[in-house]
């Protein structure tokens, strides 16, 4: 290979298998479609094998391209990053970190106290995202992920914080519609749903299992689940971790002593080859300390 490749065909690469098509990478980095086309089919040319093939109005990227960006996805990153802190050195500035965290741990536990972790490491400032699917985004894209879903590839590394369990609340405007309620009274009662748990689990830890209750509604997003029971529509099965803010502060009530164990975990993620891994490591370790049963301080 005797050529090298630029850095603009580089980034026209990452964001076409990103996005799977030529005509968005092109809006993203301001060209045109025939710009990115054909600063690929130089690198096509310079490797000797297809990066893309068309199929009806989509580019999709074969396995060699697929490779190649979640390489060039840590390089850019890594490119953008240094060219960042050189124009931050000389004021004594330090870039934030992005941290993408699943929406209902960081509303409701992790938001409230990250300050605590900021106080006793002013170096570290954070940028973050919130995430509400189940599964992972690029891990690349930022600095530190908590996710429901380890991350598996090479050069990552996922470190599970501790479980936790679910308990059935409501509000109090819920409760006075329904006054004595019980846990052996909840199919009487509305219940929310979550897509990936059934009542009948929690049901039958608590002896009264019967049908699954129907549902009017089912979440899929555990942010959206913890909002509807807020409002009083209904009853749900809420992480005591996320719970635990709103029952000290009366706006949620528990419903009997029943808990479950909850079925996805929190792992959080980052490249080991971080340039700042150690400011991701003492984060990490207070993230397991915070949330370890026996210590945990919410």
């Amino acid at each position: 290979m005797k050529s090298q490749a630029n850095l603009a065909a580089l980034r026209a690469l990452e964001a076409a298998e990103r996005l799977h098509s030529y005509s968005l990478a092109a809006q993203e980095l301001f060209l045109t479609h025939s710009a990115v086309s054909h600063q690929i089919r130089q690198l096509e040319t310079m490797i000797g094998a297809p990066l893309f093939v068309r199929s009806g109005n989509t580019m999709r990227p074969t396995a060699a391209c697929r490779r190649l960006a979640a390489s060039l996805r840590r390089s850019l990153h890594d490119i953008d990053t240094a060219l960042q802190l050189a124009a931050t050195a000389d004021n004594g500035a330090t870039l934030p970190l992005e941290l993408s965290a699943m929406t209902d741990l960081a509303d409701a536990w992790l938001i409230p106290k990250l300050g605590e972790f900021t106080d006793t490491h002013p170096g570290v400032r954070f940028l973050l995202r919130r995430h509400a699917d189940s599964a992972p985004p690029d891990p690349a894209s930022v600095d530190i992920g908590i996710w429901h879903r380890p991350v598996e590839l090479r050069g990552f590394r996922s470190v599970r914080l501790p479980e936790d369990t679910v308990i059935a609340v409501c509000s109090p405007e819920l409760l006075a519609r329904y006054p004595g309620l019980t846990v052996d009274t909840l199919p009487d009662a509305p219940l929310l749903h979550f897509g990936s748990r059934s009542w009948r689990e929690f049901l039958e830890a608590a002896g009264c299992a019967d049908a699954e209750p129907s549902a009017d509604v089912t979440f899929t997003d555990a942010g959206g689940l913890l909002g509807a029971a807020l409002a009083g529509q209904g009853v749900a099965m809420i992480r005591t971790l996320i719970a635990t803010p709103y029952l000290e502060t009366g706006r949620l009530l528990r419903i009997g002593d029943i808990e479950i164990p909850a079925h996805l975990g929190y792992f959080v993620t980052w490249r080991e080859d971080h340039p700042r891994a150690a400011d991701i490591t003492s984060f990490a370790d207070w993230l397991c300390a915070q949330l370890s049963p026996g210590d945990r301080r919410r």
